[in-house]
């Protein structure tokens, strides 16, 4: 029992200290303006940053609640059906584009039936958007159109721009500011993570939903990524493609196979399956 409490002890100071790097790194973002690169002695970085604090500061706080609302929604529905799951571990990179690659919190899925897989598993992609969403329309409102701003607008946020902002055409971009791309990053998040694949939440969903027939599905996926890789040169997605193929393309068993999904729940899972599509981008800077 000692050395357990010793060893959440542990996970909770390694927790505590990612969450803590990933404040730092999304306010560097945030207050350098989203530049691909990372901090250097002689780029202006640091005087960008210390003149640039107050939007440093509100896109971290921003970003840092998407990401959370998104691992809250798996940690509370994770624990209403008794599986047990750790609290998030946020992944803070010194890259100043996003300043992080999200968050990820650990879940004894096997210990899930279909119906609390789905549960955990579709609460979190749900929650995190219902912060996203409200971000990068706010962003919008407040925003000005930038004709060679690289980051791409996904499919949900276009038709936000057409409801908020009729005064600028179609296919327009965005200056980046702090909310903007705090609901940008929750949307890229969310759509990757959405995708029907491995143990990514769109796997587990699809696991729930399709059952053992879901693997048809993944395999299919991927091979379409691949195939969209080489056909369209998104060459920046190989290292993802990799990493989920290491992952394992199909999903592990769970237990309890045969419990009912139910109607709702089991059309909620194949609506989610247009996730990804109308936020996930192909191509998220547009270095043109």
């Amino acid at each position: 029992m000692e050395e357990l409490d010793r060893a959440i002890r542990r996970r909770h100071g390694l927790q505590l200290a990612l969450f803590l790097l990933t404040c730092g790194t999304t306010f560097m973002a945030g207050a350098a303006g989203w530049q691909p690169l990372v901090p250097g002695i002689d780029d202006g970085v640091a005087e960008a940053i210390r003149s640039h604090a107050p939007r440093g500061l509100l896109y971290m706080a921003a970003v840092m609640a998407v990401l959370a609302a998104h691992e809250a929604g798996h940690y509370v529905a994770a624990r209403l059906h008794g599986i047990p799951a750790t609290l998030p571990f946020f992944i803070p990179v010194p890259i100043l584009l996003t300043g992080t690659l999200g968050a990820v919190i650990g879940m004894e899925g096997a210990r899930a039936n279909r119906r609390q897989l789905f549960d955990i598993a579709i609460a979190g992609p749900l929650a995190g958007l219902v912060v996203a969403i409200p971000a990068i329309a706010f962003g919008m409102l407040d925003g000005t159109a930038n004709p060679k701003s690289p980051f791409a607008m996904p499919l949900v946020a276009t038709w936000l721009m057409g409801f908020l902002r009729p005064d600028l055409p179609a296919g327009v971009r965005f200056a980046p500011n702090a909310l903007f791309m705090a609901g940008w990053v929750g949307l890229l998040v969310t759509g990757l993570n959405m995708f029907p694949i491995s143990q990514l939440d769109g796997g587990h969903v699809s696991r729930a939903v399709f059952g053992p027939a879901s693997r048809w599905l993944a395999r299919s996926v991927l091979l379409a990524a691949i195939a969209a890789i080489v056909v369209f040169g998104r060459y920046n997605w190989i290292a993802l493609v990799v990493i989920v193929t290491l992952m394992g393309t199909d999903h592990p068993p769970i237990r309890e196979d045969g419990v009912p999904l139910g109607p709702v729940r089991t059309l909620l899972g194949i609506a989610s399956l247009l996730i990804p599509i109308v936020t996930f981008m192909p191509e998220p800077l547009l270095l043109d």
